[in-house]
């Protein structure tokens, strides 16, 4: 039995179902679920994602039988809507769109009106009785698909409209009458004659194929490319081609189109909230070119009038099908609806895009309906885009110059530096600047530039324009539609309604929580996570086995960490309390001694330093585990490098230029990341980790007997490839430990392990366990050793690497599970063989990475630990972890 590839829907019956989105993508799959529940969809058929599998597997060529099969589809759509495709007398219009299995909004190409020629659209005028609806139709898919399936630039025929409204005088295309739309129409074919070299196609079996290629083409596109790297989504899935019946908005006044939310897509509560635009067609009104009309009053910043008040009957019957829709999805959805001659149509659901404050507050709400469960809950929220809600937003009591306001299309604060196009908002990103992108409208081209933005200013566009949908998914700031401003691209500048200007270059701040647009920087304040954050955390931690500390070095960061529910310190780099003030120069005197003694004297002085350091990190984390990495990087990064650096500090040390130059000569190394740091400096100077140990242990000590602390130190020794290495710092490490121990004459247990950041020290865990009473996997070196690439120098060429698939991710942002991963795993294999109750833990920054701390589950690891604003991440990631192996 040959393979299926074209599934029909119509009249209440579907070949597939809501369950088949591998199949039809999302958009066939909900079209086909809609029309089961008998919501009225016009009838279409969907060409199935393995036809696109094919397409490219076979140098762009279709699988056999594929033409008859939509030949045959066709003909059922012809029969219920009564009219044939390409008939001269009563034509079938089609639409043809992408529905990826994952929603990419944008990215991928449509095609309205599709059946149009100079024969048809006489026989539309005369079905219709409206010579304006049809030529306007027809001018519209000539448009579209000279762009689309042609490659025409669009604004070549996007000129040639705006000079025909200039010279009519107009400023809305609606304005245009059938006489100048025809007009328009022979305009258009001559220009795609001229720009390349044959005609417009008429015949309507070829750009029915033309246009099925087009969005099978436009998988690939740069866009969708871009998309799909930005949100994890596999190529191989590829895209699904649905071929529906065309109803039309743009018929008269008693005809819409509009977009709409079953809830607030930024603010997650449960209002019916959307936009739509009277005698229009379902791409004026994401395209921001008309200013767009609210459904109803619920939230509506606008004076213009709602569907709720200009088609009554029609909104009631769209509160009816959203209220089906949600119970049905158990889900926030995304609605497209077109009414034509007052009768209401269904074009698309799916759950919506919406930000991390929303996505808390509807799971949240949502258990309390009893739509879902708890479990439910903690699953939907997508860990990474909890990202939004732990950084800071606009000081309210900060003084703040407005200078114009828009729509708050996506919230959150913003600031930087004006950019006027995605190019540039991308070069600059990549140089480390902070910009925002103004564009008088965003299109699917400027994707690159959005998500290396910090955020987006539209001068035109609704709640639900592309930049409004897009900035939300990626939790970008975004200020939509605001009309204050009028941008100049020739003169990379921005004019306010009351004659500011804003140059390329100046700072702007954005609420995308207000709308509001603000000269300069404004100050922030710390997030609080309450109400249904903390009821949803209070699920994830019920879930989770796997534990989650912090990555912290100061006490400042502990109390954050520890306010975003850390349960403990997994890595505390010491290094770093080495390097202020004072500290930097006993650090440098102690490098720079000629003997022993004279480092002993050094490192006394740094000894209460870093006693003081540990006590407030102790006190700060109230009993709770803390791991503290001792010195770990070469000594050289303590010294200057520059000459008159080198001049400055000898005259502070009181010591010859020629011979601090000696020392830091002697001290230079080639590759210093695989040289004379972590425990091999502690071989060769062992007073150096005697001086770390006896602070953390005096530390503890003292809070334990004066403040009946509950402390548990675990000191860990970096960089360890040879079990001997480990094995002599052990003995050191408890020596210091015990002396302090009985000098204080308290009681007090602490654990003495390691980093596992070499594969050497990944393949001989068993040995290196022996000595060791904790595994902690520093997967930052241990990517860098195992792929023989450096972290500071490999961001040149690894974007280049993830474009072209070559590695599907950065390795030093999402654990390489293949390869680093199966390091990780043998480590802690190895490492319980011999030790069955060894403590095992990742301090890389992947510990905040939900797939990578997902894989740190799987094998079994105690905790992971990540810097403190990923600490909330890391757990909604384990929970779902431990959810997903109960759905195994």
């Amino acid at each position: 039995m040959s393979r299926k590839y074209v599934y029909f829907f119509g009249k209440g019956e579907a070949e597939g179902n809501g369950q088949m989105r591998e199949l039809l993508g999302g958009k066939g799959a909900n079209l086909a679920e809609m029309t089961s529940i008998g919501l009225p969809v016009p009838p279409g058929f969907t060409i199935t994602t393995e036809v696109c599998t094919e397409f490219y597997r076979n140098d762009r060529n279709y699988p056999d039988g594929l033409r008859d099969e939509v030949a045959r589809n066709l003909a059922r759509v012809e029969e219920l809507m009564g009219k044939k495709f390409g008939d001269a007398d009563n034509p079938l219009l089609v639409s043809v769109r992408s529905g990826a299995r994952a929603s990419m909004p944008g990215m991928m190409d449509t095609v309205l009106n599709l059946g149009l020629n100079d024969e048809t659209v006489q026989g539309v005028i005369a079905r219709s009785g409206d010579e304006r609806f049809a030529w306007d139709s027809y001018r519209r898919f000539i448009q579209m698909y000279s762009n689309v399936v042609l490659g025409l630039d669009a604004d070549i025929l996007e000129h040639l409209l705006e000079q025909m409204k200039e010279r009519r005088g107009v400023t809305q295309d609606t304005e245009l009458t059938a006489d100048d739309l025809k007009e328009l129409v022979d305009q258009f074919k001559l220009r795609v004659r001229e720009e390349l070299g044959h005609d417009f196609p008429l015949d309507p079996q070829q750009q029915l194929w033309g246009a099925i290629g087009a969005v099978f083409g436009s998988w690939m596109n740069p866009r969708a490319i871009t998309y799909r790297r930005l949100h994890n989504i596999p190529a191989e899935w590829g895209t699904a081609v649905n071929v529906q019946a065309m109803v039309f908005g743009n018929m008269g006044d008693d005809c819409a189109t509009g977009v709409a939310f079953t809830r607030d897509p930024s603010t997650g509560e449960k209002v019916f909230y959307g936009e739509f635009l009277v005698n229009a067609q379902g791409e004026d009104v994401v395209a921001g070119i008309r200013t767009p009309q609210p459904i109803n009053s619920s939230g509506a910043d606008s004076d213009l009038p709602s569907m709720e008040e200009v088609m009554p009957e029609c909104y009631a019957q769209l509160v009816e099908i959203k209220n089906i829709l949600e119970k049905h999805y158990r889900d926030m959805q995304d609605i497209e609806f077109t009414i034509e001659k007052g009768k209401l149509y269904m074009l698309q659901t799916r759950n919506g895009k919406r930000t991390a404050r929303a996505a808390v507050k509807i799971a949240v709400d949502m258990v309390e309906e009893g739509l879902i469960s708890e479990k439910e809950a903690v699953m939907r929220i997508e860990p990474a885009q909890l990202d939004q809600l732990l950084h800071p937003t606009l000081d309210p009591k900060a003084p703040r110059e407005v200078i114009a306001k828009g729509l708050p299309a996506s919230p959150g604060a913003a600031c930087g530096e004006v950019v006027f196009t995605a190019d540039e908002a991308e070069e600059l990103g990549k140089k480390g600047h902070k910009v925002i992108l103004v564009r008088i409208e965003t299109s699917p081209e400027d994707i690159h530039g959005m998500h290396a933005a910090q955020g987006i200013l539209t001068a035109r566009g609704g709640m639900t324009s592309h930049a409004a949908v897009v900035a939300r998914g990626m939790g970008k700031c975004c200020v939509s539609g605001c009309g204050d401003i009028k941008v100049d691209y020739r003169q990379e500048c921005f004019v306010t309604r009351d004659g500011v200007t804003i140059r390329k270059g100046d700072l702007i701040t954005l609420d995308g929580s207000t709308g509001e647009v603000m000269k300069g920087r404004v100050p922030t304040v710390e997030p609080e996570l309450t109400g249904d954050f903390s009821k949803l955390m209070e699920w994830v931690d019920r879930f989770r086995r796997l534990r989650v500390r912090t990555n912290a070095d100061t006490p400042h960061d502990s109390k954050v960490a520890r306010a975003f529910g850390a349960e403990g310190i997994g890595l505390c780099r010491t290094e770093h309390m080495f390097f202020e003030g004072e500290r930097i120069m006993a650090v440098r005197e102690m490098i720079l001694a000629a003997d022993l003694e004279g480092r002993k004297r050094a490192l006394e002085k740094i000894l209460p330093m870093q006693k003081g350091d540990f006590i407030g990190i102790f006190r700060e984390m109230k009993g709770l585990p803390v791991t503290i990495r001792l010195l770990d990087p070469p000594l050289h990064e303590f010294l200057p490098q520059a000459d008159r650096e080198i001049e400055q500090l000898a005259e502070e040390m009181k010591v010859r230029p020629d011979v601090l130059r000696t020392k830091v000569d002697s001290l230079h190394e080639f590759n210093p990341m695989l040289g004379h740091r972590g425990c091999r400096l502690a071989i060769t100077y062992p007073e150096i980790y005697d001086m770390q140990v006896r602070a953390i242990m005096e530390a503890a000590c003292e809070l334990i007997k004066n403040e009946g602390f509950e402390i548990v130190p675990e000191i860990m020794i970096p960089l360890v490839g040879e079990a001997k290495e480990l094995a002599i710092l052990r003995q050191s490490a408890i020596r210091v430990a015990d002396e302090v121990i009985a000098e204080y004459g308290v009681e007090v247990e602490y654990l003495i392990g390691t980093m596992i950041e070499l594969p050497r020290a990944a393949l001989t865990a068993d040995v290196i366990a022996e000595h060791a009473d904790f595994f902690s996997f520093g997967t930052n070196d241990l990517t860098q050793t195992t792929y023989g690439l450096s972290r500071d120098d490999a961001g040149k060429f690894l974007p280049f690497y993830v474009e072209k698939e070559i590695y599907p991710n950065d390795p030093f942002v999402a654990l390489d599970q293949e390869g680093v991963g199966q390091l990780v795993k043998m480590g802690c294999e190895k490492g319980r063989a011999t030790r069955p109750g060894i403590k095992l833990g990742i301090c890389g920054e992947h510990g905040g990475e939900p797939s990578s701390v997902i894989f740190c589950h799987r094998i079994g690891l105690d905790y992971v630990s990540c810097s403190p604003f990923r600490v909330p991440i890391a757990r909604l990631a384990a929970a779902q972890a431990a959810l997903m192996d109960q759905q195994d």
